[in-house]
């Protein structure tokens, strides 16, 4: 199998060596995406906020695969304080209205750029 390197301007661009997405046969694999609006590069603090643009991320780098939100099949969230759990996942839920994907979620010390949350997706294509 051949592994393809996905890259779309409507996603922030990856900030070390890595790819923000790679295809590899059915499937797409999303580097985790933080909350950083594109057009601003602006970092976005408000959980809630946060969680819809690191999930506009992961979709802008699905079209780009030609897959979409909707054939995700594992997510995995990386929260900065799991007390922002129930805020996260309302936000999460208007995401994945139907047959959501297997999900793991978890507190870590600490995130890229000092971020609430980050969130990376495995897709199929």
């Amino acid at each position: 199998m051949n592994k393809e390197v996905v890259s779309t301007n409507n996603a922030p661009g990856a900030i070390g060596p890595y790819s923000q997405a790679v295809k590899v046969g059915n499937f797409v694999y999303t580097s985790g995406q933080l909350p950083i609006n594109t057009q601003s590069g602006e970092l976005i603090e408000d959980i809630k906020k946060a969680t819809a643009q690191c999930l506009d991320n992961v979709k802008a780098i699905l079209e780009e695969a030609g897959t979409s939100m909707d054939r995700v099949v594992k997510t995995l969230v990386f929260l900065k304080d799991l007390n922002d759990f129930a805020d996260m996942n309302e936000v999460y839920a208007t995401y994945f209205k139907e047959n959501p994907p297997a999900r793991s979620c978890v507190q870590v010390a600490k995130l890229p750029k000092d971020a609430r949350v980050e969130i990376e997706v495995i897709a199929l294509v």
